[in-house]
């Protein structure tokens, strides 16, 4: 079933369980080979590792147009660069990590319109992506850059190998 129009303006709050309706949502109007997952982050930071830990798993999983991974993430520095490079036509579905409420730890917030990255720690970068999933990796607080330097890798790892698991499941990949 496709995403309503009603629905696409707005974020959607799920579990690792929702990821895969998301994702087949997305499939179902979208061929995977005119995907490109936009990966966002650092792993200079834990909680920020999220985008390029993503794009690595995506990776294993078979996808084959993924901009931001461990060996080249795509951040702050180069994330106009990174966006200039994917090809024209191809939908982007850009991942990034986000701080949110105590009890929105560890879920998940989906849209069909473009994510604004790094708006937790206050960078003023392009908003990109046709479809957006922010990963809510650890409590928004008054030092949101410090708290993203110690937010625990176990918790990021885990909801980066979440995102492209289902991915692959709502793709329906083989690997």
């Amino acid at each position: 079933m496709a995403i309503r129009e009603q629905e696409s303006r707005k974020r959607r709050k799920m579990d690792a369980a929702g990821l895969v309706l998301f994702f087949r949502e997305i499939a179902s109007v979208h061929p995977v080979e005119n995907v490109t997952f936009l990966c966002i982050g650092t792993d200079r930071s834990t909680g920020d590792a999220l985008g390029p830990l993503t794009g690595s798993r995506l990776l294993e999983h078979g996808f084959l147009q993924v901009s931001g991974t461990l060996p080249a993430p795509c951040d702050a520095d180069n994330l106009v660069q990174r966006i200039a490079e994917i090809p024209p036509g191809q939908v982007i579905i850009a991942v990034d990590a986000c701080l949110g409420p105590p009890a929105s730890l560890g879920y998940f917030l989906t849209a069909a319109e473009p994510l604004q990255p790094a708006q937790s720690v206050g960078l003023m970068l392009p908003a990109v992506g046709h479809y957006s999933l922010a990963a809510i990796v650890d409590v928004n607080g008054p030092r949101p850059y410090r708290t993203l330097q110690s937010t625990p890798l176990h918790r990021v790892m885990v909801m980066a190998g979440q995102i492209a698991a289902a991915a692959a499941a709502g793709f329906r990949m083989n690997a």
